[in-house]
Order: structure tokens, then sequence, then C-alpha cells
């Protein structure tokens, strides 16, 4: 099984692109995406913890939709802070803002995400096992971006700690992690982060500037043949697009989603209007005439 999905939904830049301009009266990003996509990566809870009433307002949004689910980010305080900062509260207090989306059934994974600067090494191995005591039942995907986590080594004291892998596409580098990997455990994680390498590698660079990458057909095809040999392999797989800037991670899902059950897909019809291509895989939806039911 596959899910199709996008990291994050607050972004400025996806009004009259993703979303409708302008929204109608209560309008909420989610049940909106939940009729196109059915994963969503929670960006926010990497920069604060999670809260509770918002993660059961969450759930309650996509109720109509049974089959979307969420991952979330880990905060970056366990992956970023002091090592003496993990302790069993904070785990605790971030457990809990997400366990109205657990306890209803829609949270399949907490996403470890690291610097390109985190390399294997003794330290580097402390954190992830103190990470793994303070979540014990959770399912955790890491993102490793440094190679030296990418031999059958690592791979093997990673599997014993009951982490799973993410795989990666990102601008190609030296020490970028290979395409090919294994998943580690029954899910296997594509997330898509765009190849704007010019951006990537500039420190001047702000965040849109980096996911400013729109993925080509050829590109698109390849990525669908990546993701169908990790599904082929693995239990249950997500696809994460984060190539968000201007509705382009959107576009990039839909795509895939297409390509892979070889079928048009519904998309909103402010997307296709600004990716006028993206009609020979999908069917617009989302009117003035269907956006008054929300």
């Amino acid at each position: 099984m596959i899910h199709y999905g996008i990291a994050g939904w607050s972004y400025a830049d996806w009004a009259g692109r993703v979303y409708p301009r302008p929204k109608p009266r209560d309008f909420h990003p989610l049940p909106y995406l939940a009729r196109f996509l059915d994963l969503i990566e929670i960006n926010s809870s990497f920069y604060a913890l999670p809260r509770p009433d918002h993660a059961a307002r969450w759930a309650q949004l996509v109720a109509p939709h049974p089959e979307v689910r969420f991952t979330a980010k880990l905060h970056q305080g366990f992956t970023h802070g002091a090592l003496a900062d993990l302790r069993p509260e904070a785990a605790e207090a971030f457990r809990l803002g997400l366990a109205p989306l657990a306890e209803a059934g829609r949270l399949l994974a907490l996403l470890v995400q690291f610097p390109v600067t985190f390399a294997a090494g003794s330290e580097s191995w402390e954190r992830l096992e103190r990470i793994r005591a303070l979540f014990p039942g959770d399912t955790l995907v890491l993102e490793l971006r440094h190679r030296t986590w990418f031999s059958a080594q690592p791979f093997q004291r990673l599997e014993r700690l009951g982490y799973g892998l993410a795989h990666l596409d990102l601008p190609a580098a030296r020490d970028h992690p290979p395409a090919d990997h294994p998943s580690l455990g029954p899910l296997a994680y594509l997330r898509l982060h765009g190849r704007n390498a010019e951006a990537w590698f500039d420190a001047r660079a702000g965040r849109d500037q980096r996911y400013d990458y729109r993925y080509a057909p050829p590109e698109i095809d390849a990525l669908a043949e990546r993701l169908r040999g990790l599904a082929a392999r693995s239990e249950k797989t997500l696809l994460v697009a984060n190539n968000h800037f201007g509705g382009q991670a959107v576009a990039c899902a839909l795509e895939l989603k297409s390509a892979l059950t070889g079928a048009k897909v519904p998309a909103p019809a402010c997307l296709v209007e600004a990716f006028p291509d993206l009609r020979a895989c999908t069917t617009p939806e989302g009117g003035p005439e269907q956006l008054a039911l929300f």
C-alpha cells in the first residue's frame, strides 16, 4: 500500500495555487487536502511541541476520510539539542501532544530528521540510543543525510535499535546518501526535497528558495519506478513531497499517484490552472460550485 502526501500545509504561497482564493467561510486546509492526498507530514512539531487540542482537531477534520494518515517530525530538541536535554519528561510531553492522532489510528510514524553534519560516530550513536529509549513503543524513521551511515554495519545496528530509514531525493553531493538502500523494518518512507542544487548549497538562500523545484516528466517517471520498487519490498510505503514552494509538492505527489495507479486523479482546480500540464494526469476539482459545500 502506498500513501501519497506532502510535508506541512501552512504556506502563504499556496493561496490561489493549492488553496482557493478567496477561501470559503470556515475553510480549513486539512479536509480540503484530504480530498486529494491521504498522507500529511506534520512539520510544526519540529519547531514547537504539539498540542493535544490541535491534534484532536486535526483528527476530527479528516474524520470523513478514513484513509488519511499522518506522520510527524520529532521536535528539534531531540535531534539538534544537547544530549543532556533528552529527558523522559520531554518525550512524554511530545507524545501527549500527538496522542489524539495516535488513539484515532491516524499516526503512522515519527520522522527523526538530522542535518548532513550528523555523521556516524560515538556521540551520534549515543543520541540515537537515547531517542530510541525515550520512544520505545513508537515507529521511528530516521532521515540521515550523511553517507557514513549507509553501509552494512550501521544498517545492522540501526535495525537492532528498531529504527526505520527514510529514502531521500535531494541535490547530489559527495556526502549525501545513495539512492538505493534498505528501508529497515516494514515501512518505506520516501521524502522528496527537490533538486535545486544552486540554492540548496547557498548559505544565503532561504527556505522557499531551497525547496523551489518542479520535477520534470522524466524525473517523475524515474521517481515512480523508485517508489514502485520500494512498495514491492515493503508492507507500507509513504511518499512525502517536500518541494513545497508554490504548491509544487502537491503537483508532484499527484503526478506520482497518477503514475502508480495508472489513472487520472482529482486535483485542486487552481493547482491545475497554475500547472496546466497536470491536465494530462488529473481531473480538476474544487471550482466555485464545489467550494460552496465547505
